[in-house]
């Protein structure tokens, strides 16, 4: 009886003495590949993608390659660009689909009807850089790339990126054209400023490969945009081509970083901007059209496997590079895998079949592209499943916890750019009206009476606005009441200090801010608030109390009423730099 304990020891040491080195060795094993990345999805050579290109014709072959638009909203079924994308989806001229602006139940109803009218699933996008509401009505909206990065928390980049994919492959999307890693480094950039994580190298890598991973993770292919770089410009290329001024050293010390580590971190996609890189090239070919950028320096030199796209091919900054059928073959003669928003996608594909069929083009360039196309589709899983559950809708999109972490980032990224004058939080009870002064750069806008009603539930509140139209007896009377209120709150939702002549204030109303403060009682709460672009903050010195919101959203006003209200501090970093700085 005694010898039972001890045997049952030697048992327990025994499993011990099997078991322990077991776990260790588990405990040793390296983690396998993440297979959300492109080293993993363009490695693939699934029995589907072999069978899958060898079935298929020269045209459909090159209607792969082409990316065709539509508004996300169902008219009917007679309507002339739903007939046009059926029948191109039938043929197999298309090999995928952008929505535009629409709604989220029509768009899944388009996304459906195209997809069992194609032989091949589509690859359904749209670009969704603050979320699916960008695009389609009754999503959830998100703050814009620069109030992500002013939170300075990475964890809110991902939460974000997971529901905008949640959201998107609800509708039947699986492609987003996001982020945008440009590097915003010159305020008077008037198409990327705040689209951009903003110009500060790390923190630009750190917010975008946390919207990768967010993306990526569940189920939506992401997208570095706009290659090699387009936050150092002063053109819009949706007018004008761009010229990137940057020589090969600037490019790699700054331009290239961010991009070098989205491919690192598996991206799946890379847009190509239509911006001229001249000291790279040697001429004014835009970058998007150019073999040197897209095959040499993209391909081959950093290594990308990924699928690399145009971006859209109806902007005017190809203007001058020929008929919008050359343009689709010099695209593709440049390296890109999909041809973007061609103005008439049927005339492109027909340009680009025409230029194999006579040899300007290898067919061998056709399969490598087509190849990499079917990987992502597997990887999506359309081969087993290319529709959307429309009776589930309402589960995914627009939840409350999506909504919830919408309302954290707009609140986090409320930046404080100074407040010298020690003007917030307000002190409350006012004695006088609170004046709000909407300027905005446009005339015969009406922006901004929303954040004027908000802080009416607070305050008793007059609001007027000044445009670049505004009368001198307006900017008067503007001033008389300024002199007369309790607190005055400027406010603008301009996105850009300068966009080709246009988003600009105009000099009647760039000297009636600046002779702001000596209009006002002195010990008056005077504030500049921009719903916008923070570049605006630096051209106005005079005032003492600047915030940033980087948003016109209804969820970025709130924010800044509770601010002024002192119900939360402003937590924001600025992430780019202004000639005042932040205190």
């Amino acid at each position: 009886m005694r010898t039972r304990p001890f045997a049952s020891i030697l048992t327990i040491f025994a499993i011990l003495l099997a078991v322990v080195p077991q776990a260790v060795a588990k405990k040793r094993e390296k983690p396998g590949p993440n297979p959300n990345t492109a080293q993993v999805i363009f490695s693939r050579n699934d029995r589907w993608i072999g069978e899958t290109l060898a079935t298929m014709t020269l045209s459909e072959k090159v209607g792969q390659m082409i990316v065709a638009s539509i508004d996300g909203q169902y008219r009917s079924n007679t309507d002339k660009e739903f007939l046009l994308m059926s029948r191109l989806s039938r043929e197999g001229r298309i090999g995928g689909v952008m929505f535009l602006k629409g709604d989220v139940f029509g768009a899944g109803m388009l996304a459906n009807r195209f997809q069992s009218e194609s032989r091949v699933p589509l690859l359904v996008s749209a670009d969704m850089e603050r979320g699916l509401a960008m695009r389609l009505d009754g999503a959830t909206e998100f703050s814009p790339a620069m109030a992500i990065a002013a939170t300075g928390d990475p964890v809110l980049a991902r939460s974000m990126a997971e529901v905008i994919a949640r959201e998107a492959r609800a509708v039947g999307i699986q492609h987003n054209y996001a982020p945008t890693v440009d590097l915003n480094i010159n305020p008077a950039n008037p198409v990327i400023n705040t689209r951009s994580f903003g110009d500060r190298i790390p923190l630009a890598i750190e917010m975008s490969t946390a919207v990768i991973d967010g993306l990526q993770s569940n189920g939506v292919a992401a997208t570095a945009k706009h290659f090699p770089g387009h936050g150092d410009v002063t053109v819009d290329s949706h007018k004008s081509l761009p010229v990137l001024e940057g020589d090969r050293k600037r490019l790699e010390e700054y331009e290239l970083k961010p991009f070098r580590a989205a491919i690192g971190h598996g991206v799946a996609s890379v847009m190509v901007g239509h911006l001229a890189v001249p000291k790279l090239t040697g001429s004014l070919e835009p970058a998007s059209l150019s073999k040197t950028i897209v095959t040499d320096l993209l391909r081959n030199e950093l290594g990308f496997r990924g699928i690399i796209i145009t971006d859209a091919l109806n902007m005017k900054a190809l203007g001058s590079m020929g008929s919008p059928e050359e343009i689709a073959v010099k695209a593709v003669q440049a390296g890109n895998d999909i041809l973007l928003f061609p103005p008439d996608p049927e005339a492109a594909h027909d340009a680009v079949a025409a230029a194999v069929e006579s040899g300007l083009i290898p067919a061998s360039r056709i399969d490598d592209s087509v190849r990499r196309i079917l990987q992502l589709k597997l990887w999506l899983g359309l081969n087993r499943n290319r529709m959307t559950d429309l009776t589930r809708l309402q589960d995914h999109v627009g939840q409350p916890e999506a909504m919830r972490i919408a309302g954290k980032i707009a609140e986090n990224a409320v930046t404080l750019i100074r407040d010298r004058d020690h003007a917030l939080p307000f002190r409350t009870p006012m004695n006088g009206p609170v004046l709000n002064i909407i300027l905005q750069d446009k005339p015969g806008e009406e922006t901004a009476l929303d954040f004027a009603d908000k802080l009416g539930k607070t305050y008793a509140v007059i609001h007027l606005r000044l445009s670049p139209s505004s009368r001198e007896n307006a900017f008067r009377e503007a001033a008389r009441m300024a002199a007369g209120a309790s607190a005055v709150i400027l406010t603008t939702d301009i996105q850009a200090v300068a966009s080709m002549g246009s988003s600009k204030l105009s000099d009647a109303q760039t000297s009636f801010v600046r002779a702001l403060p000596s209009a006002v009682t002195p010990g008056t709460p005077l504030v500049l608030v921009s719903f916008g672009t923070p570049y605006l903050l630096d051209e106005f010195p005079e005032i003492g109390t600047a915030l940033c919101a980087y948003s016109g959203s209804d969820r970025a006003e709130n924010a800044v009423v509770r601010v002024l209200n002192g119900e939360i501090a402003p937590t924001g970093t600025l992430p780019v730099s202004l000639k005042l700085g932040q205190p």
